[in-house]
């Protein structure tokens, strides 16, 4: 399989780990690796087909990439804003301390942006309302099932995400076996029937973009804005009817829980960076207090 390749200098220092780990489903992504010898793999699905990107950022600063596949000119294409070149910040204030902090000790923090909806849209879909753990389960089982190996000499087990088309071709039982419920399938098969018009969202931006997604019935706000946080690096999209990004606020911003409402009033000032300050606060290791009930793991390959 042929190989294409790119040496890209940015005009700022680079993290990759930290631009791309909105992207990662824990350790085990299959989409997703860092291996030991400091590159990182990518597999994705492209409006010209699968393709496996691999990048290396060498000691002076030269990120150089390779890819392989029917999608590789679209992954080396889309590289700089991939690790955060498109991302804008200018007009940025901290209007709080504790947002000055925490900007001042993650100075590399960049927004990500991959350009494909897809690939954004089936993880977030996954994580509707369910934990983090049973997410990621289903995550895995999907790729590794219905998606395809990654192109070129990718490291064992990288996996293509799913396609539009391999979602459609789920049968019920498999749903099952992957421990994805009905409303969430059914989710996914709608937007699975529309896909190409929601790639769309990307080169809309914006509000606009997250109402294109919104027009799918089972994604709200919340699931328009993780797969906006990602395709686009959206900075205003934040993830409202989350069970922990309002308490993160609170608690960082004002010593206390907030709920979607008061989110929103405190993060108004930073209109139209408003998913920035979530992430910086992310960065500087705020998390919501761990009192009170866990949410329970269900696991529907039982039920």
């Amino acid at each position: 399989m042929p190989e294409v390749s790119r040496s890209l200098t940015l005009p700022f220092p680079l993290d990759v780990r930290g631009v791309l780990a909105p992207l990662r489903r824990g350790r085990g992504d299959p989409c997703l690796r860092h291996d030991e010898g400091g590159r990182t793999w990518v597999a994705a699905n492209t409006p010209d087909g699968p393709g496996t990107l691999v990048l290396r950022v060498r000691g002076d600063g030269t990120v150089e990439a390779r890819a392989w596949g029917d999608g590789a000119g679209f992954l080396l294409d889309g590289l700089p804003a991939l690790l955060g070149a498109a991302d804008d910040d200018t007009g940025f204030v901290a209007h709080h301390d504790v947002v000055a902090e925490a900007r001042r000790r993650s100075p590399l923090l960049r927004l990500t942006s991959t350009g494909r909806v897809w690939d954004a849209l089936v993880p977030a879909v996954l994580e509707q309302k369910v934990t983090t753990h049973e997410a990621r389960r289903s995550w895995r089982e999907l790729c590794r099932w219905f998606g395809e190996p990654a192109p070129g000499p990718a490291p064992a087990g990288l996996r293509v995400p799913p396609s539009a088309a391999a979602i459609r071709s789920v049968t019920e039982w498999q749903w099952h076996r992957a421990g994805v419920d009905l409303r969430r399938r059914t989710t996914l098969v709608a937007a699975a029937r529309v896909a190409s018009r929601l790639e769309r969202a990307a080169a809309l931006r914006g509000e606009r973009g997250r109402a294109l997604l919104r027009a799918v019935p089972g994604i709200g706000v919340w699931t328009a804005a993780e797969i906006a946080q990602r395709a686009w690096g959206d900075p205003d999209a934040v993830s409202f009817g989350d069970f922990h990004v309002p308490s993160i606020v609170g608690y960082a911003l004002l010593g206390r829980p907030l709920d979607d409402e008061g989110m929103a009033e405190v993060l108004a000032p930073y209109a139209p960076q408003r998913q920035r300050v979530v992430r910086y606060l992310e960065a500087a290791g705020h998390t919501r207090p761990r009192f009170g009930p866990r949410y329970p793991v269900r696991d529907y390959r039982a039920m």
